[in-house]
């Protein structure tokens, strides 16, 4: 079910100038960076691009969902990470965007690990927010 209004703790404010050739800031100013088109698609390269910044949100927000999941299940992941790759490429109206998600949990099983991930797939708001609308595969 979607949080309403009245439920939101915090808001992210960013701003982009040029679109994937320019800039983006937030407006508390601790994020402000070029973004150009990466090389394949034509760019320079010089700048961060669209699907980076989405993987590092979506890796930084899945690594605090497994957190919650590790708690709950008391699990030590201590020394985790999670990697989150962003692919862009077109499709049937313009271009879409697929992820693979992975993590290191170097102090549980492989079996352990992988109930961990599929728990924190189910609760991480990234994941919920892509879910039935982008291929995102767990590995």
């Amino acid at each position: 079910m979607p949080i309403q209004q009245s439920d939101v703790l915090y808001t992210a404010v960013a701003t982009a100038e040029n679109g994937r050739d320019g800039r983006v800031a937030t407006d508390d100013g601790r994020l402000d960076v070029a973004v150009n088109p990466p090389k394949e698609m034509g760019g320079n390269g010089a700048g961060t691009n669209p699907e980076q910044l989405f993987a590092a949100g979506y890796s930084a927000c899945f690594q605090g969902a497994l957190g919650v999941v590790a708690r709950e299940a008391k699990a030590d992941i201590a020394g985790s990470t999670v990697t989150a790759k962003v692919g862009i490429g077109r499709n049937d109206d313009g271009f879409g965007i697929i992820v693979e998600i992975s993590a290191r949990i170097p102090n549980v099983d492989a079996e352990t690990a992988r109930a961990l991930v599929e728990k924190a797939h189910q609760i991480c708001p990234y994941s919920k927010a892509t879910r039935g609308n982008i291929s995102v595969t767990l590995v």
